[in-house]
C-alpha cells in the first residue's frame, strides 16, 4: 500500500476535478502518482503540464521517449511505471520480446544505431551522469539535433524524478478505472 493516501477527485478543488476528468478520459483511469501528487496542487498541474509537454510536443516520436522511460524504469526497478509505460510502450510498436528483454539492446539486432544511441543515454544517466562520456555524445549527436537531445534528455530526468518519488512511497500500479468519480479511499 502507498505511503501517502490517494486523492479521488471529490477530494479536490474544482480546478484539480477539471485535470483528473482530463486524464481519466485519455487513460480510463487517474494514475494513484497523480492522486498523491493532488496533496499538493500546484505541484500537480505544473507536473501535468511539463509531463505533456515532455511527452507530446518536439520531434522525438513518442514511440522511441516510451522505450526510453521503460529502460530508465526498469534501470531504477520501478514496477509501478513499468505497470503502465511497458503497456504504452508496446501499444506504440514495440513487441514483448524487445520490452522483456531490454536490458540485452547492445547485442540485439531489431534496435536502429540511432534507438541504442538513445538507450545508452537513458541507463547512462540513469545510472551515473557524470559517465556520459564524450565519444557516447558525440554519437548522440550523429542521430539527433540539439533539440532532440534536450527532448530525450528530458523524458530521462522526468522519468528518474517519477521513479524515486513511486518508490520511496511504494506506490502500487493504477488499476483501471481508478480515481473516476466514485472511487473509495485507501
Amino acid at each position: 500500500m502507498s505511503r501517502i493516501s490517494r486523492l479521488d477527485r471529490s477530494e479536490v478543488s474544482p480546478d484539480l476535478a477539471v485535470l483528473f476528468d482530463k486524464v481519466f478520459a485519455q487513460r480510463g483511469n487517474v494514475p494513484n502518482m497523480f492522486r498523491v501528487m493532488a496533496h499538493r496542487p500546484e505541484i500537480f498541474s505544473t507536473m501535468q503540464a511539463h509531463f505533456g509537454a515532455v511527452l507530446n510536443s518536439g520531434t522525438v516520436p513518442t514511440k522511441l521517449k516510451e522505450l526510453i522511460i521503460v529502460r530508465t524504469s526498469q534501470v531504477n526497478e520501478t514496477p509501478y511505471c513499468l505497470a503502465s509505460h511497458t503497456i504504452l510502450a508496446r501499444d506504440l510498436g514495440w513487441t514483448d520480446e524487445q520490452l522483456a528483454s531490454l536490458a540485452e539492446w547492445p547485442k540485439r539486432d531489431d534496435f536502429t544505431p540511432a534507438e541504442k544511441a538513445a538507450l545508452r543515454l537513458a541507463e547512462t544517466v540513469t545510472r551515473d551522469p557524470h559517465a556520459l562520456s564524450d565519444e557516447h555524445f558525440a554519437e548522440l549527436c550523429s542521430f539527433y539535433s540539439e533539440g532532440e537531445v534536450v527532448e530525450l534528455l528530458c523524458a530521462i530526468g522526468l522519468f528518474n524524478y517519477f521513479n524515486r518519488f513511486n518508490n520511496a512511497l511504494r506506490m502500487e500500479p493504477t488499476k483501471p478505472g481508478e480515481g473516476g468519480c466514485s472511487t473509495p479511499r485507501d
